[in-house]
Formats: structure tokens, C-alpha cells, sequence
């Protein structure tokens, strides 16, 4: 029971450190997705408004349904590390109730050595996978991720790309998320501002040349979208470890406390058992006198 005692103390203090280092974490990446998250909704919005733009086939290629869709992309954004709770559990059955009976075959791009390893423990096809990410990641260091996207839609690979991950709303809520990037989708069902659809209507116009412009900035917003939503996924993953790791404490603590109680009964059971044999063995001896 001692031994018991001591391993439940010592995994309590295992994760009260973690629940520390994931305080320090998340603080840190939730700066980082409130400073991106306004220049990122607004890439979004132009994004879609550009996609409401007269003759948007012929505007880019990257805007332009197909006719027959053959073949689907879904990037999924999941952890490198486990210790989480349910975060990366969930993220994957959230992409299985949406494409485990798609309409035509899907492929995935994992972003997290996780979700590649239950995608694959769910026999899907996984094309690509990055994993290992640093703590505070860049564009330009994730910027393949969405690279590879546009490429395998402008080469006519997929014919639709999805992006789902984790947005973080709080400390203790964070949602999973299908968001819909190529083609560009108007009436989906992402998070665009009601500004956009009440203030945004008027065409653009182009200024030097309108298909050098869109080359530059489809592209790049694309790509913009998939480091955003990495981002939010890295703070709802350390939020949901350090709630998870409180949690263990607590129940660490909980259960030492009551191993310490059995003990304890054990030990007072112990003793009274010593008492009862030495008293008994004391009347044994007075008895075995007086008959002398």
C-alpha cells in the first residue's frame, strides 16, 4: 500500500508539471492566434469576395468548380503528443462522421503524428504528413502544408480540398472544424463576419494587371488559412492538456488521500491485532502462574 501511496504522489506531481508547461504554452499560442486571427478573417473575406466577383471561373483557376467532382483532399490538423484528453479523439471521429461515407474517394493530408497514426489505424489513405512542428510555428515553415493543396488542385490531382482542425474558443471550450478551401466556396458554412455579406458587394478592380494580382494573393491567403488554423489548433491542444493534466492531479491527489485512509485502517487494524495478542498472550502467562 505504501508503495501505491508513493507512485500515485509521484504521477501527481508528473502532472502538475505538465499542467504548468502547458499554462506556459497555451498563453503563448493564444497570443499568437489573437495577433493573426484579424488579418486572417480579413484574408478570408476578400477571399470569398473575390469568389463573388462576375465571371469568377474565369477570374482563377483556383476559384472554378469542377464539373464532376472524382476525388476529395482533407487536410486534418491534430497534436504531435498525447496527454491531452479526448483533443485529438475527437478532431479524427469529427472527420469520420463527415467522410467516412463521402460520396467519392477522400485523401488525407495529416498535420500531427496523431491523427496520422489513427487515420492510418483506420485504414485511410494518407498521402503526405507533417509532423514534429515547432512550439511557435511561422508561415513560411507551414507554408508547404497549403503549397501542397493549391498544387494537387491546380494539377487536377483533387478536384475539392477541406481543411479541418480545432478553433479555440476558450480555455475550456475548443470546437472542431470543416472548413471548405478550394474551390472557394460563398454560401459555406465557414465563419465569415456579416459584414462582409452586407458591405462587401461591390466588383473589384484590378490594378496593375488583375491575373498577376490573383496569382499573388489566392495562393498566399489559401495558404494563410491552413497556418491559422494550425495555430488554433496548437492552443486548443495545449488548453486541453493542461485541463487534462489539472484534472489527473486532482484525481491523483484524490485517490492518495483515499489509499492513505486505507492505510491508515489497515495499520490501526494491524496494531490492534498486536495489542489483542500481546494482552492475550499476557492473561495466558498470569493463568499459567497462578496454576503453579
Amino acid at each position: 500500500m505504501r508503495m501505491r501511496i508513493r507512485s500515485v504522489k509521484n504521477i501527481s506531481q508528473v502532472t502538475r508539471a505538465l499542467e504548468a508547461v502547458s499554462a506556459s504554452k497555451v498563453r503563448k499560442a493564444v497570443a499568437a492566434v489573437q495577433e493573426t486571427r484579424p488579418y486572417a478573417t480579413k484574408a478570408w473575406q476578400v477571399l470569398t469576395h473575390i469568389a463573388k466577383q462576375p465571371g469568377r471561373a474565369t477570374l482563377h483557376p483556383l476559384l472554378t468548380r469542377r464539373p464532376e467532382v472524382r476525388k476529395t483532399l482533407v487536410v486534418v490538423v491534430s497534436g504531435d503528443r498525447g496527454l491531452a484528453g479526448a483533443y485529438n479523439t475527437n478532431i479524427i471521429r469529427f472527420t469520420a462522421q463527415h467522410f467516412d461515407h463521402y460520396p467519392n474517394p477522400v485523401v488525407y493530408v495529416a498535420v500531427g503524428r496523431k491523427g496520422r497514426d489513427m487515420l492510418l489505424r483506420r485504414r485511410k489513405q494518407v498521402i503526405a504528413e507533417f509532423s514534429n512542428l515547432p512550439a511557435a510555428p511561422s508561415f513560411a515553415g507551414v507554408s508547404a502544408i497549403g503549397r501542397l493543396a493549391v498544387d494537387d488542385f491546380l494539377k487536377g490531382e483533387v478536384d475539392e480540398v477541406f481543411l479541418v482542425y480545432t478553433d479555440f474558443v476558450n480555455m475550456v471550450k475548443q470546437e472542431p472544424v470543416v472548413k471548405k478551401l478550394l474551390p472557394l466556396e460563398v454560401d459555406g458554412g465557414e465563419r465569415v463576419e456579416t459584414y462582409q455579406s452586407q458591405h462587401l458587394s461591390a466588383a473589384y478592380i484590378y490594378e496593375p494587371e488583375e491575373r498577376q494580382i490573383l496569382d499573388a494573393i489566392i495562393p498566399r491567403f489559401t495558404a494563410l488559412q491552413v497556418y491559422q488554423a494550425i495555430l488554433e489548433s496548437l492552443a486548443s491542444e495545449h488548453a486541453a492538456r493542461m485541463v487534462a493534466m489539472r484534472n489527473a492531479t486532482d484525481n491523483a491527489l484524490e485517490l492518495a488521500d483515499h489509499l492513505q485512509l486505507v492505510y491508515n485502517k489497515a495499520r490501526q487494524q494491524s496494531i490492534t491485532n498486536d495489542l489483542l495478542d500481546i494482552a492475550g498472550g499476557a492473561e495466558a502467562l498470569a493463568k499459567a502462574v497462578a496454576q503453579r
